[in-house]
């Protein structure tokens, strides 16, 4: 019973932090590329087993094509995996190349641009696979929170 509830505060919470960013989270639908405007895509496939990517933008404007808002500044992003009891599950690597390529994505400094990071399934700190369910993706970039959820099928 006790996890219910815990499941319940977190959805509740969950609610409270989104609700300043809830035009990102509901807006207008996905574009040609399928990717909703707004920092936080969805990752993709979803549901998946057993990897997962997660396209996310900084310091990009809403144009089209996205321009840069301020491209000498580095900004403070951190990307991480709950479950539905609001623990940390894991923290994906971002792809691609460059100096960040590879580096979990916890305090980066990033400049503007398009990113995807990738999660392999799998425990932060073991290679345990997760067991299937929903699990929520959570992206801060300057402070700021936008979140989203993915499957795990088994």
């Amino acid at each position: 019973m006790r996890h219910h509830w815990a499941a319940l505060g977190f959805v509740l919470a969950l609610s409270a932090l989104t609700a300043g960013s809830a035009d990102a989270q509901i807006g207008p639908p996905q574009t040609a590329t399928g990717r909703r405007p707004g920092p936080l895509g969805q990752n993709y496939p979803n549901p998946f087993n057993p990897e997962t990517r997660i396209p996310f933008t900084v310091g990009l404007n809403d144009a089209n094509p996205p321009v840069c808002t301020d491209p000498a500044r580095a900004h403070r992003v951190s990307l991480r995996i709950y479950n539905l009891l609001s623990q940390v599950v894991a923290i994906p690597v971002l792809q691609g190349g460059g100096a960040s390529g590879g580096r979990p994505t916890e305090n980066l400094q990033l400049q503007c641009g398009q990113y995807t990071a990738f999660w392999d399934g799998t425990e932060r700190g073991t290679s345990r696979q997760v067991a299937s369910g929903i699990y929520y993706y959570r992206l801060e970039i300057d402070g700021r929170p936008y979140v989203n959820s993915m499957l795990v099928a088994k």
